[in-house]
């Protein structure tokens, strides 16, 4: 499993509006794709103008699949419904790795 991780930079009084209109467009749109596995949206308390995004794949391949072009599209229809620009100030990826249990 690949997991990404997004930490995005906003103006403190829109984060329930982000965080809304990213469940409703990025989100429900990588779902369609094979290998999505889930998102979270971690929010901290001492940081209002902090986002960070954790999204589950099943594949790096699944995940880099997505064209470029359908993530700008979905891209622009997100910037133009949220009104604002959030900036990402960190991006990036994770294996998760699993160990076998002890089997004694």
């Amino acid at each position: 499993m690949i997991v990404e991780l997004l930490r995005v930079k906003i103006p403190p009084t829109q984060r329930e509006k982000y965080i809304q209109k990213d469940a409703e467009i990025w989100t429900a749109a990588l779902a369609s794709y094979p290998g999505f596995l889930g998102k979270e949206v971690w929010i901290n308390p001492n940081e209002p103008a902090e986002v960070i995004l954790i999204i589950r794949w099943a594949t790096r391949e699944q995940w880099k699949a997505i064209g470029q072009s359908e993530l700008n599209a979905i891209e622009q229809r997100f910037a133009q419904e949220l009104g604002f620009t959030g900036e990402i100030v960190e991006s990036s990826e994770y294996q998760v790795r699993k160990f076998p249990q002890n089997q004694g």
